[in-house]
């Protein structure tokens, strides 16, 4: 397991431990991150308009296609320790 990779994996388990709740729009922040960096691209059919959190969710990480998973794991650290600063 390469450095970016445990560090990344420690740092979703420190991120449940946040001492305060992060705003809506960092969730989605972290969200997606962790999406783009476990999954890659967005693949899933587009959620309906009416599934409003389900929708959100599926946009914040669309946002990110093409970005790479690494880039997005050292985005997902860099926001977590912002986050515990």
């Amino acid at each position: 397991m390469s450095d970016l990779n445990a560090l990344f994996e420690a740092t979703v388990a420190n991120s449940k431990t946040l001492s305060e709740r992060p705003d809506n729009a960092t969730l989605l922040r972290i969200y997606a991150l962790y999406k783009q960096a476990t999954q890659g691209d967005n693949g899933e059919s587009k959620p309906s308009l009416t599934d409003f959190v389900a929708r959100a969710k599926w946009d914040a990480w669309n946002k990110l296609k093409g970005t790479a998973p690494d880039v997005a794991k050292q985005q997902y650290i860099d926001l977590i320790a912002e986050l515990r600063a």
